[in-house]
């Protein structure tokens, strides 16, 4: 019998005044829950001992629908302890209704970013051929694609920016197995950001709603606060990532630059250096200095191949202008 098999009898019986009636056999098949399952809940105080009916237990609709419940905050996390809690505040008096709202919330999509679909072929296209079979795997252990059943050679994408990136990296000649360990290192930091901002958020906004069970007032104003308060994290995130980019790859570049400037400092003509017979200053004499591949290429992907010789002449005078007034300072008496 089906769900809907079921939903109609249940209808009918309650139309002659009959309630629903479960031996705990019919119950597991209505529930999903084995038989097992069923009689654990009810040592842990769970859910509630079934009538006794001569030899038989009875069970009725409140046990279908506790399980169901059971059921659902497990999906999302929940610990046995913790829905314990919550039942009995159920059982109580006070409403899941609110609680249930403020765990839809939080299990809500926190980015506007939407998922999408791409096939084997066309994984194949973004990264030039391949990837290969071992790549798809780590790809797929990772969250960066998902499988699909129905679809043996269609995968859905979570985040196709991540992708893109991940396409974007190889297209530059990075490894794909180095872009997956970057990944898994990446995500660890990322979630300790996350905790991070949660304990913070905790402490200072949500105590008030997690030291007891809430009633559904206060998780409808839990949820509305987490509506508020979600795209601030990645804003923040965003705004410092942004901050660190700008001074780490300019301390990175003049760190990888200085080898160069110290050759060039040797080099640089005294004050006072002109034309012959014009009195005019003489440019300065043109030298080429061979740079490490790896440099120019930073430099290129940080200021675009038009700008790489004026940012790296640029960098260069202003490290020999800091140099020269150091040892001014420094030769004062």
């Amino acid at each position: 019998m089906t769900d809907v098999d079921h939903r109609t009898d249940h209808r009918t019986d309650q139309q002659a005044g009959h309630r629903a009636e479960y031996r705990i056999e019919d119950l597991a098949h209505r529930s999903g829950a084995t038989v097992r399952t069923i009689r654990a809940y009810q040592d842990r105080g769970l859910l509630p001992k079934p009538e006794r009916r001569g030899r038989a237990n009875v069970y009725r609709d409140t046990h279908l629908e506790r399980l169901r419940r059971i059921s659902g905050l497990l999906d999302r996390g929940y610990t046995l302890a913790s829905i314990k809690e919550l039942l009995e505040a159920w059982d109580a008096g006070r409403g899941l209704g609110g609680v249930l709202g403020l765990v839809a919330e939080i299990d809500g999509p926190w980015t506007d970013e939407e998922p999408g679909r791409i096939t084997r072929a066309e994984l194949a296209g973004r990264f030039g051929g391949g990837p290969d079979d071992a790549a798809v795997e780590e790809a797929v252990e990772l969250g960066v694609l998902v499988r699909l059943p129905s679809a043996p050679d269609e995968f859905l994408v979570p985040s196709p920016q991540e992708l893109a990136v991940a396409a974007e990296l190889h297209a530059a000649g990075v490894p794909l197995h180095a872009i997956s360990g970057h990944l898994r290192e990446l995500r660890v930091q990322v979630e300790h950001i996350a905790a991070s901002f949660l304990d913070f958020t905790t402490e200072h906004v949500f105590h008030q709603y997690l030291d007891h069970p809430p009633s559904d007032e206060e998780a409808a104003e839990a949820a509305s606060l987490v509506r508020r308060l979600r795209p601030l994290a990645q804003q923040t995130v965003d705004a410092e990532l942004a901050r660190a980019m700008r001074t780490l790859a300019t301390r990175y570049l003049r760190d990888r630059l200085g080898a160069v400037t110290a050759a060039v400092d040797d080099d640089v003509p005294g004050e006072g250096a002109g034309r012959a017979g014009t009195g005019r200053p003489c440019p300065p004499a043109r030298e080429h200095v061979a740079l490490p591949a790896g440099t120019v290429e930073d430099v290129r992907a940080l200021v675009g191949p038009e700008n790489t010789a004026a940012f790296i002449r640029a960098a260069t005078e202003r490290e020999v202008r800091a140099r020269t007034m150091d040892g001014l300072v420094r030769g004062r008496p």
